[in-house]
């Protein structure tokens, strides 16, 4: 062999030296600069601020979509009220079967009345409000009479709309960065849906937002929250199945603190209200979240069908951590209305939102003149 040869297998011997040390020097950093989590002191606040360990790493889901990646457009919020009320005037609503019964009534006999004040209680608006109401009209409309149609809707509408609180602060407190909301409320009632509808509700309003997946025992709930943050270009954080809620939780709230992201929602796993443990560990999500951030809202998402059982499911989770507003949804078709006072008697807390319906910006602020409008057909 040439000596040229042999400088030639040196040079190449060399180079090849070179390459796998660059690799080994990017490898070593790489796994440097990895994520680790550790799980000891989430409760105490001893931990380095980081954890996971034997409750599955927690991840990011991929990278915000660009514009030209499909990322939809979210429904603007003004419009939203007007369309759900059109939905609601054409649904089969007991309540709204009940003011049309009473509007077409030829006489106020004591027959009329006992009917009227039957249909409210069915429509879960409850015995207080329920009386209260029926006092009125008929103080009212005892004096003035039916006979004019138009004057009568007047004094229903009056009354409707005074049952409903319109005073009552119905805006999300986002009074820090990041605020921090959590979402709670039994299985079945949508939540995580809704989730994703208020983060579409959100990002068209022009704030940013990161979700976290925080129901890790439902195998299929981050998967879910995760399609409904890239519509709309929101990073969702999550873990793997049946990680601690907590550290989901901590995680999702320091990406939204390291980004200076205007609000993170939190997705909670549904829990039945009579578990006391699962409520406990409600209580524990909050107090890691707050070890970063404030918690400026908790929303419990309540199936308007389910009448006085989503009352009941009220008064525990209220008990279990301080609710600041509540979320009707379904409530159409032939949901009972009512609820919309009844819950916001029972907790003292106003309804924030509501939906109508399964599309995605089918959510929207709660505004009392216009659900009574719905109501009443108009």
């Amino acid at each position: 062999m040439s000596v040229d040869s042999n400088l030639l297998w040196i040079l190449i011997a060399a180079c090849a030296l070179v390459v796998a040390g660059i690799v080994f020097v990017l490898v070593r950093r790489g796994r440097q600069l990895a994520p680790t989590f550790e799980s000891q002191g989430i409760e105490d606040g001893q931990g380095s601020g980081t954890f996971g360990g034997g409750d599955g790493d927690v991840s990011a889901a991929p990278a915000q979509p660009t514009p030209t990646s499909g990322r939809e457009t979210p429904e603007a919020p003004a419009s939203r009220l007007t369309r759900l009320r059109r939905r609601l005037a054409s649904s089969n609503n007991g309540l709204a079967r009940a003011f049309a019964d009473l509007l077409s009534s030829d006489k106020l006999d004591a027959d009329t009345w006992d009917d009227f004040e039957t249909t409210l209680i069915s429509a879960d608006l409850g015995v207080g409000p329920t009386q209260e109401l029926v006092d009125a009209l008929r103080k009212k409309l005892g004096v003035e009479g039916i006979g004019d149609g138009v004057r009568g809707r007047e004094v229903l509408r009056e009354e409707l709309i005074h049952l409903a609180n319109p005073d009552l602060d119905r805006s999300l407190n986002l009074s820090t960065t990041p605020s921090v909301i959590i979402m709670v409320g039994v299985n079945g009632t949508g939540k995580t849906t809704t989730v994703g509808k208020l983060a579409r509700l959100l990002v068209a309003e022009d704030k940013s937002v990161v979700l976290g997946a925080a129901d890790t025992f439902r195998a299929a709930a981050a998967e879910q929250l995760t399609t409904w943050g890239d519509r709309v270009g929101v990073q969702t954080i999550s873990g793997a199945e049946g990680a601690d809620p907590a550290s989901v939780a901590y995680k999702a709230v320091e990406a939204g603190v390291a980004d200076g992201t205007d609000v993170v929602i939190i997705d909670t796993a549904g829990r039945l209200h009579t578990k006391v443990g699962l409520m406990d560990e409600l209580g524990k999500v909050k107090r890691v979240i707050e070890k970063q951030a404030q918690v400026t809202e908790v929303l419990l998402v309540i199936d308007a069908t389910t009448g006085q059982n989503g009352l009941a499911q009220a008064r525990i989770f209220a008990e279990a951590v301080d609710v600041t507003g509540i979320v009707l949804t379904k409530l159409d078709g032939s949901a009972k209305g009512g609820i919309v006072v009844a819950v916001q008697r029972e907790l003292g807390v106003p309804v924030k939102f509501i939906g109508l319906g399964e599309g995605v910006d089918d959510l929207a602020v709660f505004d009392a003149a216009g659900f009574v409008a719905g109501l009443l057909g108009e």
